[in-house]
């Protein structure tokens, strides 16, 4: 009844700082978090799957249940080892539930995983995702554990703790004769709308009697005729374990739609069913049942979440509310008194620590700080302790073993061991330690002391997928009405006692091998771990030499090879600085002087030194140096004796200059020389000229950035002279255009734009192929690029001196370097449009040429080449394969239905078969020029076929090509000019180009799928050297999807399902993308235009943190730009919108402070890999507004697109006279999808 609406947390996924060339190191193999203050397992979430997590838990924390389970061995169950052989009898589900049950109880982790669970039901990845009702599932499990346990011992589980028995009686008021019927339950099912709580739905259903009289009444089959009667319903037997099912979801007819209940209904923590039943003798406690179990639903009766509040019966779980900040605050600035004078303490580590940990996010700014102290104490730091601490700032820097400082040193916070702890003393308080309130010890530490009261297996946890946390018995009242609200209600009979020996005792009753496994995977973990956080702590620096660098050109450059000049060095993230400089001192035994280090980072000029690091007492990971960072050992003051200026303020920008030249080979047009120039971005732009253009000119810049096909110049005006390379917007790849004084009439000064270019101006060649003398001549034809090709041919024509009735009957063919014939050319298409270079060679055949709708085919029948002509076809491309395929064998002389067809592969032989017959050629993507193989017999069965698309780098700016600016009165088009870039960078705006299929077992790798890639023909261009140079990605509507990881997993773990398709990406170097890194695609804002430069990969490592913060840092690290000098937003391209992503110096309201930062893979962002990050740069933009010229075309064509659906919905409502007004507005849910559990046989 639910859609899918829920996608696992992986909020757990960090932040990684990755330096050039630095590859990201794997987190395949990190381990699990183990296990918070509860001591509790939760359960991960995988989709959907939240209200199995919820009955899973309830079934768990039934210690009768779950000991059954447990006692039922490998002798009645079999082993899961077994599993796989096709004789042996295994009952998987009831053994997966064993295991998941001793993972939950004794598995160091913090969430276990349902997914081997699942997998035994016979559950997809789909059915994952999907969410279903828990009152459904709980019967369907119980059916099909007891299917699963029969001929065991454990046959009659479900029965000895769940059945009962009730009993409907019609009394005859006249013979008094009694008519009964039973009815089995596992689980009763009780009203909710018009009923106050669940003691009145009981009373309705087991004490009120139905009356029959009047007009409605009763035949009685004693009297045999129709009496007055009296119907009733008791409960004759009790289980030990009674579920109430509780109908929240009604049905409105006058609506015709479902709406949930959400009105008050209370029901007891302990409840007396004796007025309820039918036997009333026995003594009370037969009829007492204690609340055990509350599963709650939130959200609406379309969509939802489950979580479950849980009675711990056998006390394993350490109940401890967690202290609130505010509570915290108080008791952090209670007053520290002397025992003997009781005289007030003032300590500023104390209050800055309280300060610290009251805050919900992990650090803030010192300022903030200051502000917050001063609301505090009502003074500020620099009166009350300035005189005897110095400044607020140097105090937290002199201790930096208690504070950390962010890697922008502008934000500080406690470190983790020094949030303070709470202890107790044997009176449960003490000097430290805040006093008992209300009879609960208060305590924030990892692994509390467990506080018990007097009633044993009293405390409640609130258990929500992955997430435990203690709760009052007292918060289940807020659960009686709402839209979260309780769902399912399991109580348990008081008379129901445990054993003292199970009492915090996870590991009773269960099965010896179970305790084994789990003791393994313990052991396994806690090593795992240990190697996770010497690896996480360890970071990998790069130490350049200064002796091994000289500085040329703007910018230092190794004298040596890359290896000689760069030292490696590992180290702990937790040393200091110091600790880094006596490590490199001796590393370097011969070094003579002052040693200073610097951050260096590698730019398209070179090296360029920024910040240098003099902090020697501060940590490596409190001053920011990142795993893979850079560090430029020197002097300080030369390099090779020339003075070095470091800092941004004199980062190196290349800068590709292009000058006009003469070019005469083919026609005239305009053509450029280009070379790079290295200056400062400090440079002004006087200066720039006097260097570029000596004796005068004029100087260009390209307006749309450093993109090769850009075509927008824009002429530097005089106040810009006293600008800066940086503050006009040259960055790295920028192109500028000098033009000397005798190329100044393509100018309008006044304007300040480019007026006119010629058109390109090319020549091909055409030979003759129609001579029947076999004299092959050939001539040069000269044509720009619009062209069309049947102009080129009746030139040739008559160059050729041939005869003019041939251009009916002839066609204009490319010939290859060796010497074949391709496809003919459309006589429609322009010379840009067939993509044909300057100096192409064309072959003026017989025959007339395809259509823009047709084909041209070449085929072979068989597979060996040399033993079968090629022939050629000319076919619509809508005919079907089939049809393709009787033509072929049409011409071919052949007849049958033992054949099909086969493209050619880059081996030239026989590949992917094109299985779909009643498919059209133009759906299977096959093209014009592609050779098919005629192959005979059938394809052979047992093989997944996928379709494989590859990424078409395609440049927003193509869109403009034929877009024609009217300057002067005069109209031209701008293709001339072509500039080319020098910045690494990739397209975002990229098309989907259909590859071909692949046929690959389902136990092959992804590994293998990608080296079966790289034989289709169109990757013969592409040079892929390795598997790990392709990035792969599901298709998910027209776009990239779910990005695969991991060349070594097979491809049946991804779940692909039968109708994948995938598309791969080359790459310029291996990847390694581990689970915890997020691939985002970040582009930067052009300056004072709506338009963005060409966008980078960003992989963002987000194990840690998944925040606004965190992103922000890491965007900031990647462009060197100050953190609170950028924005940043999101891109949704089937939308057409931006959405910013908020800052963080944002305002947070004190009440919501308490709430955990909010994670950007959730609502509104649900951040995932591929995603298009826009960036500002408020340092030369100060404009808000990300959205482009393109999104409000593309904006206007869906408003568009939607007015004419609503102009067509209210077109049908005319004609339509069956359906009410009423009826048309029903609001259309996903499709209801039955619940079920696959069981094996075993009787």
């Amino acid at each position: 009844m639910f859609g899918d609406l829920f996608e696992e947390d992986i909020s757990f996924l960090s932040n990684n700082h990755c330096g050039k060339e630095k590859k990201s190191k794997p987190r395949d193999s990190e381990p699990p978090a183990p296990r918070d203050f509860t001591n509790l397992s939760g359960i991960k979430n995988q989709g959907g799957t939240c209200y199995l997590n919820s009955l899973l838990q309830t079934l768990l924390f039934t210690p009768e249940f779950r000991e059954a389970l447990f006692s039922l061995g490998p002798e009645e169950l079999g082993t899961l080892d077994d599993s796989s052989k096709p004789d042996a009898k295994v009952r998987i589900i009831p053994l997966q539930l064993q295991r998941l049950f001793a993972q939950l109880l004794l598995l160091d982790q913090q969430a276990a995983s349902t997914t081997d669970l699942t997998e035994s039901f016979g559950w997809n990845s789909h059915e994952e995702m999907r969410q279903h009702d828990v009152q459904e599932l709980n019967r369907i499990l119980f059916s099909a554990l007891e299917t699963s346990l029969v001929g065991t011992s454990g046959h009659d589980l479900i029965n000895r703790l769940y059945h009962g028995i009730v009993v409907n009686q019609i009394v005859c008021k006249e013979c008094k004769n009694i008519s009964e019927r039973q009815e089995d339950f596992l689980d009763l099912t009780v009203a909710v709308k018009g009923v106050a709580g669940l003691e009145e739905a009981l009373w309705n259903m087991y004490v009120e009697e139905e009356y029959f009289e009047n007009e409605n009444l009763y035949r009685c089959g004693a009297c045999d005729k129709l009496v007055e009667a009296s119907k009733s319903a008791k409960l004759r037997k009790l289980p030990p374990f009674l579920t109430i099912s509780l109908l929240r979801f009604n049905f409105d007819f006058e609506k015709c739609e479902r709406y949930k209940e959400t009105s008050c209904y209370t029901f007891p923590i302990q409840i007396n069913l004796r007025p309820f039943c039918e036997q009333t003798e026995m003594d009370d406690s037969e009829y007492m049942y204690e609340l055990f179990s509350v599963i709650i639903h939130k959200g609406g009766c379309y969509g939802g979440h489950y979580h479950v509040y849980i009675r711990d019966v056998d006390e394993l779980g350490n109940w401890q509310i967690q202290v609130s900040p505010k509570v915290f605050a108080s008791l952090t600035f209670f007053f520290l008194r002397d025992a003997g004078n009781a005289k007030e303490i003032e300590n500023p580590l104390a209050v800055l620590k309280g300060i610290l940990t009251e805050e919900e996010s992990r650090q803030i700014t010192v300022d903030q700080l200051g502000q917050k102290l001063l609301e505090k104490k009502g003074v500020s730091w620099n009166k009350k302790y300035r005189k005897q601490c110095g400044a607020l700032r140097k105090y937290l820097q002199n201790h930096p073993q208690i504070f950390q400082y962010s890697p922008d040193e502008n934000k500080v916070g406690l470190k983790e061991k020094h949030k303070l702890p709470f202890k107790s003393d044997s009176q449960g308080q003490d000097l430290q330690s805040p006093p008992q309130q209300n009879g609960v010890q208060w305590n924030s530490g990892k692994k509390p002391t467990k506080l018990r009261d007097s009633s044993a297996g009293c405390h409640w946890f609130d258990l929500n997928d992955s997430k435990v946390q203690p709760i009052k018995e007292e918060d289940i009242e807020k659960q009686f009405q709402g839209k979260e609200s309780a769902y399912m209600l399991f109580y348990r009979k008081s008379q129901l006692k445990r054993p003292p020996e199970a009492r915090g005792n996870p590991r009773y009753q269960i099965p010896e091998h179970l305790l084994n496994e789990m003791n393994a995977a313990n052991t396994e973990l806690q090593k795992k771990r240990a190697e996770c956080d010497s690896a996480n702590n360890g970071i990998d620096l790069h130490l350049h030499l200064s002796s091994c660098y000289k500085f040329h050109n703007g910018a230092l450059h190794p004298s040596l090879t890359s290896k000689e000049s760069v030292v490696d060095l590992t180290i702990d993230r937790r040393k200091t600085l110091g600790d880094l400089r006596q490590s490199v001192f001796q590393m370097l035994e011969s070094w003579e002087g002052d040693m200073i280090l610097s951050i260096a980072k590698s730019l398209p000029a070179g090296l360029h030194l920024y910040r240098i690091l003099d902090e020697d007492e501060l940590t490596l990971d409190g001053i920011g140096l990142a795993d893979g960072a850079d560090v430029f050992v020197w002097n300080g003051k030369e390099v090779g004796g020339t003075k070095v200026m470091t800092g941004p303020d004199h980062e190196p920008v290349v800068i590709n200059v292009l000058r006009l030249a003469e070019y005469n080979e083919g026609g005239k047009g305009q053509h450029f020389t280009e070379s790079q120039h290295v200056f400062s971005c400090s440079t002004k732009l006087s200066d720039l000229c006097r260097v570029l253009a000596p004796l005068g000119g004029i100087i260009l810049k390209n307006g749309s950035g450093p993109d090769k096909e850009a075509k927008n110049w824009e002429v530097f005006l005089e106040e810009d002279m006293k600008k800066t390379v940086r503050s006009v917007g040259l960055t790295d790849g920028c192109s500028v255009l000098i033009l000397d004084s005798h190329d100044q009439s393509f100018v309008n000064v006044s304007s300040g734009n480019l007026t006119a270019f010629t058109y390109d101006i090319s020549w091909l060649q055409v030979k003759n192929f129609c001579g029947t003398d076999g004299e092959e001549k050939r001539v040069k034809i000269t044509a720009t690029i619009e062209t069309v090709m049947s102009d080129i041919k009746m030139k040739a024509i008559r160059e050729l001196q041939l005869e003019e009735e041939l251009a009916h009957d002839s066609c204009l063919r490319p010939v290859s370097g060796n010497g074949k014939l391709l496809s003919p050319v459309p006589e429609d298409y322009t010379v840009k449009e067939a993509e044909l270079k300057m100096g192409s060679l064309l072959g003026l055949c017989h025959g007339k040429a395809p259509t823009s709708t047709q084909l041209f085919l070449y085929f072979i029948v068989g597979t060996d080449q040399n033993a079968s002509p090629e022939m050629e076809i000319v076919v619509e491309e809508t005919a079907s394969v089939r049809e393709c395929l009787n033509l072929m064998l049409e011409k071919s002389g052949l007849s049958g239905d033992n054949w099909h067809l086969r493209r050619i592969d880059w081996c030239y032989e026989a590949g992917e078969a094109l299985s779909q017959e009643n498919a059209t050629l133009k759906e299977l993507n096959v093209c014009g020029g592609d050779t098919l193989v005629v192959t005979e017999g059938k394809l052979p069965p047992g093989f997944l076929k996928i379709p494989i698309w590859w990424f078409k780098s395609s440049s927003p700016k193509k869109h403009a090509e034929n877009t024609q600016e009217q300057v002067n009165g005069m109209t031209c088009k701008m293709d001339a000019l072509q500039v080319s870039s020098a910045g690494e960078y990739i397209h975002t705006d990229m098309d989907l180009c259909y590859a071909g299929s692949i046929e690959i077992a389902g136990e092959a790798s992804l590994e293998d799928l990608k080296m079966q890639v790289i034989t289709l023909p169109c990757f013969q261009e592409q040079v892929v050297p390795l598997p790990s140079f392709l990035r792969a990605w599901t298709v998910d509507s027209k776009r990239p999807g779910k990005l695969l990881r991991n060349n070594k997993q097979q491809l049946n773990d991804y779940k692909l399902g039968a109708r994948v398709e995938i598309c791969v990406e080359p790459l310029q170097k291996e990847e390694h993308l581990g689970p915890q890194e997020l691939l985002l695609r970040v582009q930067m804002g052009i300056p004072g235009e709506r338009d963005y430069y060409d966008s980078m990969d960003l992989v963002w490592d987000i194990s840690k943190e998944c925040t606004t913060w965190a992103l922000r840092q890491r965007v900031a690290s990647h462009y060197c730009l100050p953190v609170d000098k950028i924005e940043i937003a999101k891109y949704f391209p089937e939308r057409f919108e931006w959405l910013p992503i908020s800052s963080w110096t944002k305002q947070i309201s004190k009440r919501k402070r308490k709430k955990k930062q909010e994670s950007l893979q959730s609502a509104p962002y649900h951040l995932k890999d591929g995603d298009i990050i826009g960036v500002k740069n408020l340092l030369l933009d100060d404009s808000k507004d990300f959205s482009t010229v393109r999104d409000d075309v593309g904006k206007e064509k869906q408003q568009q697109l939607a007015l004419e659906k609503k102009k067509s919905r209210q077109a049908e409502r005319l004609q339509d006279h069956v359906f009410s007004e009423e009826k048309l507005n029903i609001k259309h849910h996903k499709p209801e999808v039955a619940l079920s559990i696959n069981v094996g046989v075993f009787r």
